[in-house]
């Protein structure tokens, strides 16, 4: 076994902090998922991970799992995220940590949350406890990268979606091609929109496909859903006014009456009208979106630089002429196979925050 304080254990343990905190993904937000691991003598004694917005941290899972707490004391901490320092929806990590005299903490990265910031790590040098930082701190940024973009671009991680024929159409003209993508396809969509925040589309997508942005081929929670409807002119018998999921109107007209799960927020429309609606999602605390059309919608994010990643199905059938695919200048993306579709994934080199 190697040295509890070598680099390659620290970093093992650190991978094992986020193994364990992907069991939070679609249940945490607004928070992060953290994972967190206590070993003594080389050993792992206890593991945990957040498991839900407004429960217990990582932590606290991690320390209460420890069967003998006077091993506490002769142990290190690993975690993924900065220990919180302040009360929030639960106490400080940091007094809980100092509580059962834990020696040693191991960080993958700082936090960026404005009531923790560094204070967690300076809190527990303070009080004498080793504190190492910035292990692994790459895959952890990644790893919560809803969460890092949400508090450093002030709004939403946004996943822009959508599937296209071959020869680089959305629809048909006549729009009577309802699905492009494969089966396997629009099952591992239904998981993605189990895992983000909330889904958004266009006042004509809803209009035309009269979409339900359910999961449905999945076990999941429910994103919120999101429609543009400036004049308010959709339909009231259309599957977004179900009332089934919350869900999120912006248009500009003031007072349109709602319910608990049908919520009309007017925004400014024009020139800012994506901003107006970013910042709006960012005061209800929406840590991720993912943007599935349609394509007029999807490529005003594209011309906006308003995007992190771009997941585009590639259908193996051609239509020769319809409604044309949004159009990403990347030339660089990740490529896996879904069934008969080209799955591509782009990362956006161009936002500042994730260089250029």
């Amino acid at each position: 076994m190697a040295s509890q304080t070598s680099l390659e254990f620290d970093q093992k343990m650190i991978q094992r902090c986020l193994a364990l905190a992907q069991g939070g993904l679609g249940h945490v937000a607004p928070n992060p998922m953290v994972g967190a691991v206590v070993t003594c003598n080389g050993e792992i004694i206890g593991e945990g991970f957040h498991h839900a917005y407004g429960g217990p941290h990582a932590e606290v899972f991690a320390i209460d799992s420890v069967r003998d707490k006077a091993l506490l004391a002769h142990s290190s901490l690993y975690v993924s995220l900065e220990p919180c320092c302040h009360f929030g929806k639960t106490p400080p990590c940091t007094e809980l940590i100092l509580k059962h005299r834990i020696s040693r903490v191991v960080v993958g990265c700082s936090d960026i949350f404005k009531e923790v910031a560094g204070k967690g790590i300076a809190q527990l040098k303070e009080a004498g406890v080793e504190v190492t930082c910035g292990v692994l701190e790459a895959e952890c940024l990644e790893f919560n990268r809803r969460f890092f973009t949400f508090h450093g671009s002030a709004r939403p991680y946004l996943i822009l979606k959508w599937a296209q024929t071959e020869d680089g159409f959305v629809a048909r003209e006549d729009r009577s091609s309802k699905w492009i993508s494969c089966e396997a396809s629009r099952q591992l969509v239904h998981q993605w929109r189990s895992q983000e925040s909330a889904i958004m589309v266009g006042t004509t997508t809803a209009l035309l496909d009269d979409p339900q942005l359910t999961v449905r081929h999945v076990a999941g929670p429910d994103p919120l859903r999101i429609v543009f409807d400036r004049r308010l002119r959709l339909p009231r018998h259309l599957h977004l006014f179900d009332g089934a999921v919350k869900t999120l109107i912006f248009s500009e007209r003031r007072g349109e009456k709602g319910s608990e799960n049908l919520v009309f927020e007017q925004i400014e429309f024009g020139e800012h009208t994506l901003e107006n609606a970013l910042a709006a999602l960012q005061r209800r605390k929406i840590l991720s979106c993912i943007v599935e059309g349609g394509a007029a919608l999807l490529n005003s994010f594209i011309v906006g630089n308003l995007w992190d990643e771009a997941r585009v199905f590639i259908c193996p059938q051609k239509f020769g002429a319809g409604v044309q695919s949004p159009a990403i200048t990347q030339q660089n993306f990740q490529t896996s196979k879904v069934g008969v579709d080209e799955l591509r994934v782009y990362r956006n080199k161009l936002h500042p925050k994730n260089g250029s």
